[in-house]
């Protein structure tokens, strides 16, 4: 059974940082892409960034050069820093994984909000 477990949410004043984990289980992690989605009240949910097994990254245009991806495949941990976080950055984050047969699968969410 994969779970996917995310931490590091919380609230943080305009222009601060927070890191965000993401725990796998029940998937081959190294092979697996992985990603952070988020969510605002009354708004779709969209791509924040994602990383491949090689590892090659993509990110949305609002968090390019404030947010980085990384994952520690020995940990089974992806991670986003973010940092200049922004108060249209507030939203629930979702962790996001697609094996190699390209099942998807979600974390619970983790709040992030931006305020001051």
């Amino acid at each position: 059974q994969v779970a996917l477990v995310e931490s590091g949410g919380g609230l943080v004043q305009p222009g601060g940082s927070l890191r965000l984990s993401c725990a796998a289980s029940g998937i081959a992690f190294s092979f697996s892409t992985m990603g952070w989605y988020r969510q605002a009240p009354g708004k779709q949910r969209e791509l924040v960034a994602r990383i491949t097994r090689t590892p090659a990254t993509r990110y949305a245009d609002s968090v390019k050069g404030r947010f980085t991806i990384s994952r520690d495949n020995a940990k089974k941990t992806v991670y986003l820093q973010m940092n200049s976080l922004k108060p249209e950055d507030t939203a629930v984050y979702y962790c996001y994984a697609q094996n190699v047969m390209a099942n998807e699968y979600w974390g619970q969410g983790t709040q992030v909000t931006v305020s001051a």
